[in-house]
């Protein structure tokens, strides 16, 4: 008999993210003409190895709490989840794909079939120039999304959809603008660093 390899990527739970160094804020529906603003709370504790397990919520009535795995491979890590990265990434193309759905839903656009490929490039020099005295530094070089749409609409309508979806895909406005963006170190229960930026 084989010995199956067990991969776990996440279940249902009961609880929230537990918050030490923040309030989360409840949610308000909006009045028009103002946005509704919601937020994506996670708390998140390293294993051992690059183990990783974390709890996501989102502030809106109705939606349940996720534990999440995450993992890396050997030698490093054990390979028993997915790397941060997939999930990152993962985000990136099913918000797309979720305004895409949900908008020609609304605007009643015959669709056949709806499929996004996608490529981010990534680079580091982790696992080989920290052996020459670099310090870690990573980077993303580009975010490669293509949507694939058989309809029988006219191709005025599908480009005016996939439009409206990018300009209403919340990860995709994350990635082409400037965002006010905060770290914070607590060490000893301690605010050691603060970083910053736009």
């Amino acid at each position: 008999m084989s010995e199956s390899k067990q991969y776990h990527v996440g279940e249902f739970c009961a609880e929230k993210p537990k918050l030490t160094q923040y309030k989360t804020n409840s949610f308000t529906k909006a009045r028009h003409p103002e946005p509704y603003r919601f937020e994506v709370n996670l708390s998140a504790e390293a294993g051992d190895m690059q183990k990783k397990t974390g709890v996501v919520s989102v502030n809106i009535p109705g939606f349940s709490s996720v534990r999440l795995y995450c993992d890396e491979q050997p030698p490093v890590g054990n390979d028993t989840a997915p790397p941060p990265l997939a999930f990152f990434s993962a985000g990136i193309g099913f918000c797309l794909m979720t305004h895409l759905t949900d908008i020609l839903t609304a605007r009643k656009i015959q669709v056949d079939s709806l499929k996004l490929e996608q490529r981010i490039v990534f680079r580091t020099n982790l696992g080989h120039m920290r052996d020459h005295g670099y310090m870690t530094e990573g980077g993303c070089d580009v975010v490669e999304t293509h949507v694939i749409i058989n309809s029988s609409e006219p191709e005025e309508n599908i480009k005016s959809l996939l439009d409206e979806a990018e300009n209403g895909c919340m990860a995709h406005y994350a990635l082409r603008n400037p965002i006010p963006w905060s770290t914070r170190l607590i060490y000893n229960g301690e605010e050691a660093l603060a970083h910053s930026g736009e």
